[in-house]
């Protein structure tokens, strides 16, 4: 018989998760400024989310989506600076064991490996206390960077899927990676 696992509960015990340079933690209204300055930038949101227009924007996705709902929804905090820097998530399927990340990054702060190293502390939630099957995470076929961010981090790519998404008024094609449980152990052992 299956161990039940309860997943709001493992993620409301794992609000904060801490990497060399980072602190993943649950996103505040003060978090606004710091994410208006990349939510603002149309490179920086060009395939995750509408660019935001106002610094309300931002204070309406924060207030609306990360705080209404933040179990599994956390802000990249640099430890140096104290800095917001972007955001990540891990959705799970709980009736079927599986989850999917999804993250954006304050582009001043892409190609230094943070990204790949907030990932990292998702799946080892997400594999070794939620005991999870498999991670996915979508990317457009456009956005290479995103796919880089899924290898490094062991994903590997399943298939790319033509005219999967409509995204801003147009159809787009989407690369589709996973990790799986067996996956994970051969990397991490």
């Amino acid at each position: 018989m299956e161990e039940f696992v309860n997943i709001p509960l493992i993620f409301a015990e794992n609000t904060v998760l801490e990497t060399n340079r980072l602190r993943l933690r649950p996103l505040k209204i003060t978090d606004a400024k710091d994410m208006y300055e990349y939510a603002s930038d149309e490179e920086t949101t060009r395939y995750v989310f509408q660019t935001h227009r106002s610094l309300e924007d931002s204070k309406f996705a924060i207030a609306n989506y990360f705080m209404a709902d933040p179990l599994g929804k956390y802000a990249i905090e640099e430890k140096k600076s104290g800095k917001m820097i972007g955001t990540i998530d891990l959705r799970v399927e709980a009736n079927y064991g599986r989850g999917e990340l999804g993250y954006t990054l304050n582009k001043a702060y892409w190609g230094q490996g943070l990204m790949p190293e907030a990932a990292f502390a998702l799946l080892v939630l997400g594999f070794d206390k939620m005991k999870l099957v498999a991670i996915s995470a979508y990317h457009n076929l456009e956005n290479a960077k995103s796919g880089r961010v899924m290898e490094k981090i062991g994903m590997k790519k399943v298939t790319e899927i033509k005219s999967s998404r409509l995204w801003k008024g147009e159809l787009i094609d989407e690369a589709l990676y996973l990790i799986t449980a067996a996956d994970w152990q051969k990397r991490v052992m």
